[in-house]
């Protein structure tokens, strides 16, 4: 399996609609000019009065074996971390918690996962603070003071990065799961205090033989979800 079994995506169409949330990776280093130029490409993402409020850590090599030990052995020890900033509802209701379920459910189910293994399930779950293998992290931040909007221009910053990813023939992972060592984070890459840690992101060549890129999520009918007023 290579690299070579994602090609690059043609279209814009198709970058979009090829994008998956990739839970394993090739150990293929990806050159840094293919980092910088997904970044460039990504840096047109609109923003209001074009402030561009983002922050990105690139992290690889002996860089990103720190960080990543430094939070499984927070993880490893039971401590879960703690957010600064909400992100999912509280408390969860219909029609969010059925969505939430089918996906966790579903990937259990592509990784042979039964319901109760905690064990597995927390394994699994701690993958995530090793980027799933990718040999690129990607740490996102915004100043913390910034409203709203500049949270949304971010998540179209983050959106284009992922697109611009596919266009080259990578896949990507965004992963809220970070924010939760924010401390971590913030000491093991020297962020100043008045960032918030948003997410990371994973970046590499997908492996196609594991189990859990198998799993695909599903997505609503247009008509499930938007109104035409003529």
């Amino acid at each position: 399996m290579t690299c070579l079994d994602r090609p690059e995506a043609g279209t814009a169409a198709e970058a979009i609609t090829s994008r998956r949330s990739v839970r394993a990776f090739l150990p293929e280093p990806v050159p840094r000019e293919t980092v910088q130029r997904i970044l460039d490409i990504a840096a047109r993402a609109p923003s209001g009065s074009n402030i561009q409020p983002w922050h990105v850590e690139v992290v690889t090599g002996p860089a990103l074996d720190r960080l990543t030990r430094a939070i499984t052995a927070r993880f490893d020890a039971g401590d879960a971390g703690e957010e600064s900033y909400q992100y999912y509802p509280s408390p969860w209701r219909e029609p969010y918690l059925a969505r939430r379920r089918d996906t966790g459910w579903g990937l259990y189910s592509a990784l042979g996962i039964a319901r109760g293994d905690t064990a597995r399930m927390r394994a699994q779950h701690r993958r995530n603070f090793l980027f799933f293998d990718a040999p690129v992290g990607l740490v996102f931040s915004i100043d913390r003071d910034l409203p709203v909007g500049s949270w949304l221009d971010t998540g179209m910053f983050l959106q284009s990065i992922m697109v611009a990813a596919r266009g080259l023939g990578l896949d990507t992972c965004p992963q809220q799961a970070f924010a939760a060592y924010h401390q971590t984070i913030r000491e093991r890459l020297g962020l100043p205090d008045d960032r918030t840690v948003i997410c990371g992101m994973a970046l590499g060549w997908a492996d196609r033989s594991d189990p859990a890129n198998g799993f695909e999520t599903g997505r609503l009918a247009v008509e499930e979800f938007a109104r035409f007023h003529d």
